[in-house]
């Protein structure tokens, strides 16, 4: 049977770290500040949004909401943007998504100051993840390197395999994986033989957005298995693209849903204003 990767259990403890951290630069004058922008009323991202109000609050973070109908215009989401990167008590901007229809998701990430992109959304800290350099890393990717390093998950020399290629999962982790050293490849709805290719998977990362698709005939003995995803099924209940409760049968280690990868995903936002705040009053925050 797989080791459970409590996820829930090491978001604690980074937020433990956090908060120390946070208390010492209160101390220094430096009071670290997220703001978060919602346009619309879409009800996951409402949930999403007090989630991380909440986990701000655990850790001494100071929490702005900046709340939007779904009439808001692109040249107006644009200059709230542009006001914030410009407000010096504020050290990280995030952009819940989705945005309605009319908007660019896209421009109104090209204009938050890749300083402040906490989210790691910003094609300047893309592009310097890409080439090794220091960046925010987008924080679900970030999250699942945390946890292979935390149970001593060796990558190096590892065939990794992505499923899925989003700009908020699937690419960040592709580069995350590459900076560890491993042979990565990348499925995606468009790929033939996704079972042989999974056959060959010392690690699985699936964020493919499908219920229960990776199956245990899909694996072999001994794989680790990171469920990225998140499926609300028809009964109200939650379940990840991984058939949990057979493939732990197969594989080494494995994260569930939920208190898997979903808590580490918030605890490294907070970790990415964190270093933020300190980037910014690089001087004071030295200790």
């Amino acid at each position: 049977m797989a080791e459970i990767i409590n996820g829930k259990e090491l978001a604690k403890k980074i937020r433990r770290e956090l908060k120390k951290e946070v208390a010492e630069l209160k101390e220094n004058g430096i009071n670290p500040k997220l703001a978060v922008i919602m346009v619309g009323d879409d009800s996951g991202s409402q949930v999403y949004v007090k989630n991380k109000s909440k986990a701000c609050e655990k850790v001494g973070i100071e929490f702005e909401e900046y709340l939007y109908d779904s009439n808001l215009t692109e040249k107006e989401l644009l200059d709230i943007i542009q006001k914030l990167n410009n407000d010096n008590s504020i050290h990280g901007i995030l952009l819940q998504s989705p945005v309605p229809k009319h908007i660019d998701i896209n421009k109104a990430f090209r204009t938050i100051s890749p300083e402040k992109d906490v989210d790691g959304f910003n094609p300047i800290n893309v592009g310097n993840l890409s080439i090794g350099e220091d960046a925010f890393i987008s924080c679900t990717p970030y999250g699942i390197i945390k946890m292979l390093e935390e149970y001593d998950i060796e990558t190096e020399g590892k065939n990794a395999v992505i499923l899925g290629r989003s700009n908020i999962v699937g690419k960040p982790m592709i580069q995350c994986m590459l900076n560890k050293n491993s042979t990565v490849t990348v499925c995606h709805s468009r790929t033939n033989n996704i079972d042989k290719i999974l056959k060959n998977a010392d690690i699985v990362i699936a964020a493919i957005g499908k219920p229960r698709f990776v199956k245990k005939e899909m694996i072999k003995d001994g794989a680790v298995v990171i469920d990225v995803g998140i499926n609300r099924l028809e009964d109200g209940t939650i379940c990840g693209d991984v058939d949990f409760e057979k493939v732990s049968e197969k594989a080494s280690y494995i994260t569930p849903v939920p208190g898997g990868v979903g808590p580490m995903t918030i605890a490294m936002l907070l970790s990415n204003l964190v270093k933020a705040a300190k980037i910014k009053n690089q001087v004071k925050a030295v200790h």
